[in-house]
């Protein structure tokens, strides 16, 4: 692993984004979006942040549908990309995982998007969405297990934010199953990607001297974040099945 080459990845992934913020505070305010709107931000990620990352994505999906790019396709080019991630963590190259998953993740809003946009979700469309969701966040954290196999309590860790992830979107098509209105909480998929993909991105950059000026791990920011998805995620999940439960008496 090449710490020094890693690094660039992270450049790059910030790079892009910092551009595209410093462009979208230029111009002022902006219509929300509509999909924003209808999901809700939370203390974790507010609408802000959502609305700028539409706002980002809303020219590509224009230029997309006009190239007759279907959204069955992104959603399989966001699977391929997220499986590349999770490789890529397994083998230590954190700056390269976090440009991969975030790829992904807008790949992930794209086709979504583009179903819209064009007028052509379908049922089994958002099945297979719902699916590469689930592998995508798997393989992501399977990485991170894959490369702290060496340690016990970080394996441990890995897999309760791993719980987290599915207990919450159970919850969610649990309760759509029981036909009772699917509760709303922390730690939903946009909010923890964005937490993952900090944590890991940032750690190419500030590990060595995080690791250099205490007795931390090198890894502890993307640690950090698998703490965060796992306590806050796992205690969100718990809230959500309390919710339906009630709902169902």
């Amino acid at each position: 692993m090449n710490h020094v080459h890693d690094v660039y990845f992270t450049y790059a992934n910030a790079a892009v984004w910092g551009t595209s913020a410093l462009v979208y505070l230029a111009r002022g305010a902006t219509a929300p979006s509509a999909r924003v709107e209808a999901i809700g931000g939370t203390a974790l990620l507010g609408k802000g942040i959502m609305n700028w990352t539409y706002w980002m994505t809303d020219p590509v999906v224009r230029a997309l549908a006009a190239r007759d790019v279907s959204a069955n396709a992104l959603t399989w080019t966001s699977l391929v990309l997220g499986v590349g991630a999770g490789c890529a963590l397994a083998a230590g190259w954190f700056g390269l995982a976090c440009l991969l998953a975030t790829c992904s993740t807008i790949g992930d809003i794209l086709d979504g998007q583009v179903a819209r946009h064009t007028h052509t979700g379908s049922p089994r469309g958002e099945l297979l969405d719902a699916a590469v969701d689930r592998y995508t966040e798997l393989v992501f954290i399977a990485g991170m297990v894959v490369y702290f196999h060496d340690s016990i309590a970080l394996v441990i860790l890995a897999l309760v934010a791993l719980q987290a992830c599915v207990m919450i979107s159970y919850a969610s098509a649990k309760a759509e199953a029981l036909q009772v209105a699917a509760p709303r909480g922390l730690m939903r998929r946009h909010e923890r990607a964005a937490y993952l993909l900090v944590g890991v991105g940032l750690t190419p950059l500030f590990g060595d001297q995080i690791a250099a000026a205490t007795s931390l791990p090198r890894e502890t920011l993307a640690i950090a974040a698998l703490a965060l998805v796992g306590i806050v995620g796992n205690i969100s999940a718990v809230q959500r099945f309390v919710r339906v439960g009630k709902a169902l008496r």
